[in-house]
């Protein structure tokens, strides 16, 4: 390729280039959060993870096979962007300079894409004419799929060996977990243990009146605290077997702390030996702990568990299966990854 070529077509290179670095970025995210949070119910719950994925790969084969309708189409993607992030988000200095960058990158892209196009449209007939070679002839297209495949592979090396030999007995009733310096014994399924999620505060509040899940008038301005959660939480109404919520406190089961979950991680029926600093990072594990049975169920959508410390004020601790995600969120966040399981005393 004559110098005066390359020069014509970097270009096109350059935004196809980027859009790959790009499109094999969150293929790494997309196949890694699907392993990670994702593996659980239907099969399909996987495939939400991959979309940014698979819209880029779009976007780069339609710059490449049209680079004019691609280009503009990644320019209106850009600015789409760069709108809804600006709605979405906080308007701050920092969510500005973010949308910017987005959208910015994606209005780069695109006009080099144009570049390409202008160029292609003044090509001799003569220089239309393709390689031979199908691996040179469809050179980029092999490039733009291949490196994304790749990392997908890479990863499900590393990912499948662990889920797909994840222990799960069945048992959803309550299980003593003992070992590592604690022994509780854990809520069955049902409202101590639910499938489904709620807010930090929409536990605590529970018991203030209207009792139940719900508005709470005079408490919308405020946060719930670990007094309030001993008091009016959830886990005050559950009966002794852990089954049914009482009509009045029982003060029998409890929020888990955050030491209390990390030391009871497991993995294939072993203590994992997991402690905590007191600070939000990662466990220190002797096993890798996982998503596996008497303390998680595999087959639900739940990867964290709320626990009863407080990060400050308005924020409060979950730990994730693996020891690897002690952080906070705000107490009145929350989604279907976030669940919560009581605790007694044997």
């Amino acid at each position: 390729m004559a110098l005066n070529e390359l020069k014509q077509r970097l270009p096109g290179y350059i935004a196809v280039g980027i859009l790959i670095a790009l499109t094999s970025f969150w293929t790494y995210w997309g196949v890694g959060e699907g392993y990670y949070e994702g593996w659980w119910g239907a099969w399909y719950n996987r495939l939400v993870y991959l979309i940014p994925a698979a819209v880029l790969l779009a976007l780069t084969l339609a710059g490449i096979r049209w680079p004019r309708k691609g280009g503009w189409t990644i320019i209106v993607v850009g600015a789409g962007i760069f709108v809804g992030w600006l709605i979405l988000s906080d308007l701050s200095v920092a969510n500005l300079l973010k949308a910017l960058l987005l959208g910015g990158l994606a209005a780069l892209v695109g006009v080099l894409f144009l570049i390409e196009a202008r160029y292609r449209k003044r090509l001799r007939p003569e220089d239309r004419t393709p390689p031979e070679n199908w691996f040179r002839r469809n050179l980029r297209y092999v490039l733009a799929i291949g490196f994304p495949l790749l990392v997908a592979v890479a990863f499900s090396v590393y990912w499948l060996p662990i889920v797909l030999g994840r222990v799960d007995d069945g048992d959803r009733g309550a299980r003593l977990i003992e070992g590592n310096g604690v022994a509780l014994l854990w809520a069955p399924a049902g409202p101590g243990w639910p499938e489904h999620y709620y807010s930090w505060n929409d536990i605590a509040f529970y018991g203030v009146p209207p009792v139940g899940f719900g508005e709470k008038p005079g408490y919308e301005e405020r946060d719930a605290t670990l007094e309030d959660m001993n008091t009016t939480g959830l886990c005050c109404y559950l009966s002794e077997d852990g089954l049914t919520i009482m009509d009045e406190p029982q003060y029998i089961w409890r929020m888990p702390t955050v030491d209390e979950i990390v030391r009871s991680l497991g993995r294939h029926g072993d203590n994992a030996g997991c402690t905590w600093d007191g600070k939000p990072a990662r466990a220190n594990c002797q096993l890798l702990p996982d998503k596996e049975t008497p303390l998680w169920a595999p087959d639900w959508s739940p990867i964290y568990y709320w626990a009863a410390d407080e990060y400050d004020e308005h924020k409060a601790y979950y730990v994730n299966y693996n020891g690897e995600g002690i952080n906070y969120q705000p107490k009145a966040w929350g989604n279907q990854r976030h669940g919560y399981r009581f605790v007694r005393e044997p």
